[in-house]
């Protein structure tokens, strides 16, 4: 008869900085990797008008620049959404800079609609999930170099 005691909390402690690395490295890079997807198609697909237009609001009317729409577009790691082993980006338009990015996108009961946001998701496929799949091995190869 054999009688064995092992502690393992050391073997727990790596465990748990194993899982907080995949989780700051791999799986927000791979989220990143899907955001930058969407982010791009949704550029390429905002309409540039040829000039600058004016925008009229409640009060007064405001100048845009052609282009603003396209600028405006932005994604951010948001960490309020975010959590263990689930890392999310925020992809919009900014809209204090583009404050009529919604009507574009949906038009109006006077102005057709030129989405830019729903056409960059459909346009995706699959591509999301082989762009991660791609950066998170990319990155577990760069950080088992660091190892060696």
């Amino acid at each position: 008869m054999f009688n064995l005691k092992t502690d393992l909390r050391e073997l727990n402690e790596g465990l748990d900085g194993f899982a907080q690395h995949m989780n700051k490295y791999v799986i927000r890079g791979g989220a990143q990797a899907m955001a930058q997807l969407f982010y791009d198609e949704a550029r390429v697909n905002a309409p540039v008008a040829e000039k600058g237009h004016w925008f009229y609001g409640t009060h007064k009317k405001y100048y845009f620049p052609a282009g603003t729409l396209k600028a405006s577009i932005y994604q951010v790691y948001s960490k309020s959404k975010s959590r263990d082993a689930y890392a999310v980006y925020d992809i919009s338009w900014n809209h204090k800079k583009c404050p009529y990015g919604f009507m574009v996108e949906y038009g109006t009961s006077r102005a057709n609609a030129h989405p830019f946001m729903r056409p960059a998701w459909v346009n995706m496929n699959g591509h999301v999930v082989e762009a991660a799949r791609e950066r998170m091995a990319k990155i577990l190869r760069e950080k088992e170099g660091e190892r060696l």
